[in-house]
């Protein structure tokens, strides 16, 4: 036996337990590439709602998901999938399997492609969006934002993407319809309201959603909350648009 490390326990860290379940996994799955309601998990995943919530509530308990109440309509909640958590939990699952295998990098770059960022007023989430994506991609990507009645650019969100080393100060907010014949691989809404109108664009590009509060309207410590979760949803958007990278990460 020299040599040989023994396990100190058969069972497999939680959050191998609470993912390897089929349905629980198809979830996660879904909600990693977009926040979602109830139904639409259901009409995905092709099971009845009380499966569906009965094995969402073991994801919420478990702290994998949590819920957000929809700004368009109050009776409809989105679940979120906290895509940092999970990372950190399978680390720490591969960790328990052998302490070399480790994080990759904080900042990955993209494969080339053209994402549309949208929210109601233009004035904060989507330009914050808009300027991370491009430095995180390390130019790779070429980004746009727009909304459905934009605002000014709200002075905070300058604030914020100042202290992360971006200036944002002269960008001017736009109205989506400027690019309604323009071609984008991702169309990306970050706010309620603008995902019940968003209009088709050419070329059928992939439609994700992310149910951001709106920092404008809550003000406080929200800019900075919005900022931070961009970067993280971004890092992980980043992987999957480029398939050299979303192989050595799967």
């Amino acid at each position: 036996m020299s040599g040989v490390v023994v396990a100190t326990s058969a069972s497999p860290p939680p959050f191998l337990q609470l993912a390897g379940h089929p349905l629980r996994w198809r979830l996660l799955s879904e909600l990693a590439r977009s926040d979602l309601r109830v139904g639409e998990l259901c009409a995905l995943a092709g099971k009845r709602q009380s499966l569906v919530s009965y094995h969402l509530r073991q994801l919420r308990d478990g702290g994998l998901v949590s819920t957000r109440r929809s700004l368009a309509d109050g009776r409809d909640t989105y679940y979120v999938l906290d895509l940092a958590g999970c990372g950190e939990r399978l680390y720490g699952a591969a960790t328990a399997l052998h302490p070399g295998l480790a994080p990759g990098p904080d900042v990955i770059p993209g494969a080339s492609a053209r994402v549309l960022f949208l929210c109601s007023g233009n004035s904060a989430r989507s330009q914050m969006a808009e300027a991370q994506i491009e430095r995180m991609s390390q130019g790779s990507v070429s980004a746009a934002s727009a909304g459905s009645r934009p605002k000014p650019l709200h002075p905070e969100a300058v604030r914020v993407m100042r202290a992360r080393g971006i200036d944002i100060a002269d960008r001017r907010s736009k109205h989506m319809s400027e690019f309604a014949n323009e071609r984008f691989d991702y169309v990306i809404t970050l706010c309620d309201r603008v995902r019940e109108v968003c209009p088709e664009f050419p070329g059928g590009p992939q439609g994700v959603h992310w149910s951001l509060p709106d920092p404008a309207r809550e003000g406080g410590p929200t800019f900075e909350q919005v900022a931070a979760e961009l970067a993280v949803r971004i890092r992980f958007l980043l992987v999957t648009m480029n398939p050299t990278l979303e192989a050595v990460h799967a």
